[in-house]
């Protein structure tokens, strides 16, 4: 084999184990934003639901405090302590904001 063949298929070879790796990497990066992507569509499918059950939360406080005549820390109470007066006065709050 002459020395110039040899360079030809070194060339080659070289060539082709350069492309194979640009290929495994654009699979790879395509696999890795596939997934980037799923994670931020759930973490933005989580926050809408917290968004909507704080402001049902939050209308549900209003109702007890000015419906009811509840104070907030009646609420709270009545709520088995599951939430503190802060966390009420900030649902509260949120609901107020998110009426029409």
């Amino acid at each position: 084999m002459s020395q110039q063949t040899i360079k030809q298929q070194a060339r080659r070879t070289a060539r082709e184990m350069a492309e194979k790796r640009r290929k495994e990497r654009e699979e790879r990066e395509r696999r890795v934003i596939d997934l980037a992507e799923r994670v931020m569509v759930a973490i933005g499918e989580r926050d809408a639901a917290v968004a909507e059950t704080e402001k049902r939360a939050g209308e549900a406080l209003r109702e007890l405090t000015e419906v009811e005549g509840l104070s907030l820390g009646e609420a709270v109470e009545w709520c088995g302590e599951t939430i503190t007066v802060r966390e009420a006065t900030r649902l509260r709050r949120l609901a107020a904001t998110a009426r029409p």
